[in-house]
């Protein structure tokens, strides 16, 4: 591990807007925050830029940044400590893990943005937005909470677009061009590191927000997905 790595996680140890793999958590996100304001998710925040930048629009909302990458919380956790930040914390944690930090319906919304889009149809049960993965956020959600994804792979946003249909979400906004919108929200004008390297090169930004139903599918219904989803994607490679 390079020497900017070491050091970074040595101060990430005294930074007191970061918790690593806490113990006891589940219910005490309030008293964490001194407040008792809606609890808000960036799974995978990577370099936070999105938690940074959604605590300083609302400071009436918590924000808390996850991911497992120490090196990239520390990027936003500086500058969250920086601009002086109280309602931004990030969490160091594997996310398959989320269920044992919060309580059911103790979160409000999630952001999932920039994520790795795992392309291999193969490794589609790594997609943040799997059935596997609605099926955790279901247990820590508020009933009616929603789901951002903001994303510029075209892959990632037409499985999404999948998943909510076939298991009874509900799709509350569709922006298949999020900057073509000339009344794009101050919420969508946040860029993060990987949106600007544009890797997926598509020149393009998707965005889908979206509810979870109060019970989802079974995951004996995910075979059934998974047969679809080699199908859909078999067709748009050929």
């Amino acid at each position: 591990m390079g020497q900017k790595k070491l050091l970074r996680f040595e101060e990430l140890k005294t930074f007191s807007n970061v918790l690593q793999y806490p113990e006891g958590m589940q219910g005490k996100w309030n008293g964490f925050f001194h407040n008792d304001h809606p609890i808000i998710l960036e799974l995978a925040c990577g370099k936070g830029e999105y938690t940074v930048g959604l605590a300083a629009l609302y400071p009436e909302k918590n924000f808390i940044g996850v991911d497992l990458k120490g090196n990239r919380i520390w990027v936003g956790a500086k500058k969250a400590i920086q601009q002086h930040l109280t309602n931004a914390a990030f969490l160091r944690i594997e996310i398959d893990k989320i269920t044992e930090y919060f309580l059911p319906a103790e979160v409000a919304d999630i952001w999932i943005t920039f994520p790795d889009p795992q392309l291999r149809t193969g490794k589609a049960k790594k997609r943040l937005t799997h059935p596997k993965f609605l099926r955790l956020y279901n247990q820590i959600l508020q009933p009616g909470g929603f789901i951002h994804l903001k994303t510029d792979s075209p892959v990632l946003y037409d499985f999404t677009k999948s998943v909510i249909e076939k298991y009874g979400c509900v799709l509350h906004e569709d922006l298949n061009d999020a900057y073509g919108n000339n009344e794009i929200s101050n919420d969508l004008k946040i860029k993060t590191h990987y949106e600007l390297l544009d890797i997926a090169g598509s020149n393009k930004i998707h965005y889908l927000k979206f509810s979870l139903p109060s019970v989802l599918p079974k995951k004996e219904n995910d075979k059934e997905f998974q047969q679809f989803l080699k199908e859909h994607e078999a067709k748009r490679i050929n």
